[in-house]
């Protein structure tokens, strides 16, 4: 089939495949294109040019890398569909209000070509019974939370699981269909105790959302990676970059990680430091030992915010977040790189952008610098005043 792209004032995705010769057509001046060989993702790249262009295929299979073009034939050679789970999985999606949302996403479980032996959705408080009703019409199972925090309500899940595996998605996203069964199977050996995936935008059809995936987007290649000891040694000195293993919208452990390390920090994350619940939760994973692996065959199609003042609110959590989830990764780990990365390396950082900006005027970059300074600052206040101070509680 010829697919012509034709979406005005928006940027469009196209995925193109590259084991297949039908021709593309776009018809907007810009557009990210995301490469497949048949269903594994291999690469992507933004293309400019007069609408109504052709796709150059030979081009475009020109900007793969060889081993990334290797792995994904190997990984097509070997899969077959098989909807009996090798482990029992369950998998939790914690939402509160987007009831909407949260349909969409339960939708895509049906064509999962894995079906985990649980769903369970924590519902975190919803002012109405819409979120129970499309769980339950889903068929999954329905889990009332009322304490507010994203990282309350996956501990919640957690509790529940009954799976072997338990992965973690968000109510905004919607799985590509061997979502789960490529998460599961990554984990082929006993030290791999989390996995995460590659999260891709469901759409870029505003300006907002074209800066997100430009500037914070959750994409963290194609390559499958380890993170293990050698990864981990930086830790001690300049603190360990966590959040480069995945994101929390596409994530799974084994269950007695758990009972390894404790629960997620409900200190952090969404209605408390406001993020980082899931890096600072890789960091003891690698404190304890074990290897956090990301495999970007295992795909989440992410609805990014449509708009700056959301968005804005988002970058303040994530400084927020991040820098109390340093301060807490010092406590558990009594790494002093930690320290070094929350009170040298980053207001040096924004010291050099600051500069910059006064030297050389602002930059598309920096369009958020101070909801990401004042967020800073304001993990700094937070830590100080409720976290260590023990006012929080620490789940074990």
């Amino acid at each position: 089939m010829t697919v012509f792209a034709d979406e005005i004032g928006s940027q469009p995705i196209i995925h193109f495949d590259l084991s297949s010769a039908k021709p593309i057509y776009v018809n907007a001046s810009t557009c990210l294109i995301v490469l497949w060989w048949t269903d594994c993702p291999v690469g992507q790249v933004d293309d400019v040019g007069i609408p109504g262009r052709a796709l150059d295929q030979a081009k475009l299979m020109a900007a793969v890398p060889a081993d990334i073009l290797t792995r994904a034939k190997q990984i097509g050679e070997n899969e077959t569909a098989n909807r009996s789970c090798p482990a029992k999985t369950s998998v939790v999606i914690c939402t509160r209000d987007r009831s909407d949302t949260l349909a969409r996403c339960l939708a895509s479980f049906s064509q999962q070509t894995l079906l985990p032996s649980q769903i369970i959705v924590v519902d975190n408080a919803s002012t109405d019974g819409r979120t129970c009703n499309v769980a339950q019409a889903a068929g999954a199972q329905y889990v009332r939370e009322d304490r507010l925090g994203l990282d309350i309500a996956r501990n919640v899940g957690a509790r529940v699981a009954r799976g072997e595996i338990i992965a973690y998605t968000d109510d905004d996203v919607i799985l590509h269909p061997r979502w789960l069964e490529r998460l599961v199977n990554a984990f082929d050996a006993p030290e791999v105790m989390a996995v995460t995936g590659l999260v891709l935008p469901a759409e870029l059809e505003t300006e907002a959302q074209r800066h997100f995936e430009t500037y914070w987007g959750f994409g963290r290649g194609y390559r499958r990676k380890d993170f293990g000891t050698a990864f981990f040694s930086q830790d001690r000195k300049h603190g360990c970059r966590v959040w480069e293993i995945g994101a929390g919208a596409n994530m799974a452990f084994r269950r007695e990680v758990f009972e390894l390390a404790g629960y997620f920090d409900e200190r952090l994350d969404v209605g408390a430091a406001g993020c980082s619940g899931d890096s600072e939760y890789w960091h003891r994973v690698l404190t304890h030992g074990g290897i956090c692996r990301y495999e970007p065959s295992a795909v989440v199609f992410h609805y990014h915010r449509r708009d700056f003042p959301s968005l804005g609110n988002q970058i303040f959590n994530y400084m927020r977040g991040h820098t109390v989830a340093l301060l807490v990764q010092f406590e558990r780990s009594g790494n002093f790189g930690n320290l070094r990365r929350a009170f040298f390396s980053m207001p040096g950082w924004y010291a050099r952008r600051l500069l910059r900006r006064m030297l050389k005027g602002p930059i598309e970059r920096d369009r958020f610098f101070w909801r990401e300074f004042t967020g800073f600052l304001s993990g700094l206040g937070y830590y100080f005043r409720y976290v260590g101070s023990s006012r929080l509680t620490n789940p074990k």
